[in-house]
């Protein structure tokens, strides 16, 4: 999972510094995962999120972004506790989701937000 500086930030998710309104620049949703170090629910959710880059390799993207080193970024997307993963789709708007959350709940945010996939009956 590749961590991302502001620089990196801007070339692979959104340019905040140029764009007023909301402009995703990847070419595959992804989640970006504010944690710090410290954060023992962050350490929780750490190998969950390494599952699912592998599990959705080539859907997906799942980044990193270390809230102490890029204490900008986190400002930027006013990320108060963590971990908070912000979840962007191709299209429409990011959603966020804050705390240590079940790999079942990140399957289900993924298959609703970033995949837009009709629920299985």
């Amino acid at each position: 999972m590749e961590h991302l500086t502001k620089e990196t930030f801007f070339e692979k998710v959104f340019n905040y510094e140029k764009n007023k309104e909301w402009k995703f620049e990847g070419k595959l949703p992804c989640i970006i995962d504010f944690y710090a170090d410290w954060c023992q629910p962050c350490k929780i959710v750490a190998p969950i999120l390494e599952e699912l880059a592998e599990e959705y390799n080539g859907q997906l993207n799942i980044y990193k972004v270390d809230t102490e080193d890029q204490n900008e970024l986190a400002a930027a997307f006013g990320i108060k506790s963590i971990p908070s993963m912000l979840f962007c789709p191709v299209d429409g708007q990011p959603q966020m989701a804050v705390g240590a959350l079940p790999k079942d709940s990140l399957k289900q945010a993924i298959a609703d937000v970033l995949l837009k996939e009709e629920p299985a009956q």
